[in-house]
């Protein structure tokens, strides 16, 4: 990866979570942290905002908003995959939100762009899966996502037909993050 595109790809990082650790960033682009640190001053010489503690990390100061970064072909067709996908396997609620963000994605593609996805689009096909989301319940998948961002305990009723029996189980989401 040339420089351009390693602080680039850094920015994007920098953009997409709260703080970042350069010794993560070496890592991650197979640099060194003086690298690291070398292109983070590229960085706020440029004038982006760049908060750094030691033994911490790096961020962007609070309220600052880069224009969005152009999305690569590969990139787009990933997202348009995931977007069937969303649409298919999950509820109704969170298909909305991923379409929502898709339109967003698409509307800072290039023409190009734009004119493949929706060539490609009719050629990608992802089955409904009969177990889940269903009209009894169907935006379990956000009640979930909720109780997760909320850190609320879910109480979960299971029945298990082969044994006849229900079982009743309380449930808490335990968030773990990983910088990489």
């Amino acid at each position: 990866m040339n420089r351009i595109d390693r602080i680039s790809a850094i920015l994007v990082l920098l953009q997409s979570r709260p703080v970042v650790r350069a010794v993560d960033m070496a890592q991650r682009f197979g640099v060194s942290i003086r690298t690291i640190y070398r292109d983070v001053r590229s960085l706020e010489q440029a004038g982006v905002p760049i908060c750094g503690d030691s033994g911490i990390g790096y961020s962007l100061v609070d309220g600052y908003r880069l224009p969005p970064l152009m999305f690569t072909p590969a990139e787009a067709l990933s997202f348009l995959t995931a977007s069937k996908l969303v649409e298919q396997l999950t509820d109704q609620q969170n298909s909305k939100h991923f379409h929502s963000g898709m339109d967003k994605i698409r509307a800072v593609l290039r023409s190009a762009d734009k004119i493949n996805l929706a060539d490609v689009d009719s050629s990608i096909e992802v089955y409904r899966n009969n177990l889940l989301p269903s009209a009894k319940h169907p935006n379990l998948l956000q009640t979930i996502l909720g109780s997760i961002n909320r850190r609320l305990v879910l109480d979960m009723r299971y029945y298990t037909p082969s044994r006849d029996s229900v079982s009743d189980r309380e449930v808490e989401a335990v968030l773990q993050m990983q910088i990489n």
